[in-house]
C-alpha cells in the first residue's frame, strides 16, 4: 500500500506540473497509467481508494482552482482561461465554475470572495502515514536566530485550545463541521493578498499559512511552560476588509518584537526530526542575558510556524523589553 501510496503522489504531482504549464495534453489517464505500468482501470481504482475521490474529479477540481486565481488576480480573457485549463468553451468553464465555487467567473473578478479550493493533495506523507525518517540523518545546519520588528497586521485562523500537535490539532478539527483541513486550506489558499503568500499565481495548499500559537488562559500547558491555543490560518494586511468564512476568527495582531529562529532548507524524509529537535534545543537554550528582552507570554500574543522544507523551518516568537 506505501508504495502504492508513493506513486499516487508522484501522479499528484506531474498533474499540477501540466495544469501550471498549460499541458493537458500531458494530463490523460492513459498516459498516466501506462508511465506507471499499469491499466487505466486499475489505476483509477487505486487513485480513489488512497486520495478518497475519482482521479476525473480530482484533476478538474484542480484545474479550476488554478483557473480561479487566473480570474481573481488578472485581466485575461475567460475564454483563453477556458482554453488554457482544458475547457472546450466559455460557456462550459461558467458552467463548471459555478457549479464549483457557486458564483460565475465575471462575478466572482468582480467581487472575490473565500470559497473552498481543491488543494494538492499529499497521500504519501511518512510521518501521517507512521513511517518515521530514513536512516535519521543528522542535520548540521546551524540555526539562525535574529529580532525582527514585524508590523501590525490581522491573523485569520481556526483555533482548538485542547490538540496537542499538528496531527491531533486537524483530527478534533476534523469532527467540527466545516472545520478539516481540506476545507480550511481551500479557503486560506482562495484568498488574495497574504502576508506570507511566496506562491504567486500557483495554486500552493501551504502558501501563505501557517501554525501558530496564542498564549490563551483558556489554553492547553505546553512544553514550553504557558497556556496556549493551537492556530492554523494566514497573516493578512492590517488594512485587510475582505469577508471572514463564518467559521474562522480574524484577530488584531500590533506591532511587535519577535526573536525568529529558522534553519534553512532540509531533507524531509530524513532530517526532519533531527531539525525539530534542533530548534527546539535553540529555542529553550537561548541565552537573553545580553539583551534587552524575554520571551512575551502575555494572553493574545502569537506565535507563527512556518514549516516548508525547500526553504525552512522557522519559529517566530513574540519577545518584550524586561
Amino acid at each position: 500500500m506505501y508504495e502504492w501510496q508513493r506513486q499516487i503522489q508522484q501522479i499528484v504531482d506531474e498533474i499540477d506540473q501540466c495544469i501550471e504549464n498549460y499541458n493537458d495534453e500531458a494530463l490523460t489517464l492513459r498516459r498516466l497509467s501506462r508511465k506507471m505500468g499499469y491499466s487505466e482501470f486499475y489505476t483509477t481504482r487505486k487513485f480513489k481508494e488512497i486520495s478518497g475521490m475519482p482521479f476525473r474529479d480530482y484533476l478538474r477540481q484542480r484545474k479550476l482552482a488554478f483557473a480561479l486565481k487566473e480570474v481573481r488576480d488578472n485581466e485575461k480573457s475567460f475564454l483563453e482561461i477556458a482554453f488554457d485549463y482544458g475547457f472546450s468553451s466559455h460557456e462550459a468553464f461558467t458552467r463548471a465554475f459555478k457549479r464549483m465555487y457557486g458564483v460565475a467567473p465575471s462575478e466572482y473578478r468582480k467581487k472575490p470572495r473565500p470559497v473552498v479550493l481543491r488543494t494538492k493533495i499529499n497521500p504519501f506523507d511518512r510521518y501521517f502515514l507512521g513511517l518515521g525518517e530514513i536512516g535519521m540523518v543528522k542535520s548540521t545546519e546551524d540555526i539562525k536566530t535574529y529580532f525582527v520588528t514585524i508590523p501590525d497586521h490581522k491573523f485569520l485562523h481556526i483555533k482548538n485550545n485542547q490538540s496537542n500537535g499538528y496531527w491531533d490539532f486537524w483530527e478534533k478539527q476534523s469532527q467540527i463541521p466545516g472545520q478539516d483541513c481540506d476545507t480550511i486550506s481551500g479557503l486560506l489558499d482562495s484568498i488574495k493578498g497574504k502576508l506570507d503568500d511566496d506562491g504567486g499565481t500557483k495554486t500552493d495548499s501551504s502558501s501563505g499559512q501557517a501554525m501558530a500559537y496564542i498564549s490563551d488562559p483558556e489554553g492547553r500547558l505546553c512544553d514550553w511552560g504557558f497556556l496556549r491555543s493551537e492556530c492554523y490560518g494566514v497573516r493578512l494586511p492590517a488594512d485587510y476588509q475582505g469577508e471572514v468564512p463564518e467559521q474562522m476568527r480574524m484577530i488584531d495582531v500590533p506591532e511587535a518584537e519577535y526573536l525568529v529562529f529558522e534553519h534553512g532548507p532540509f531533507d524531509y524524509e530524513q532530517e526532519n526530526r533531527s531539525v525539530e529537535e534542533e530548534v527546539e534545543k535553540a529555542m529553550a537554550s537561548f541565552d537573553f542575558s545580553d539583551t534587552d528582552y524575554q520571551y512575551d507570554t502575555t494572553p493574545g500574543r502569537v506565535i507563527y510556524f512556518y514549516h516548508d522544507p525547500e526553504r525552512f523551518w522557522k519559529y517566530v516568537r513574540p519577545v518584550a523589553k524586561k
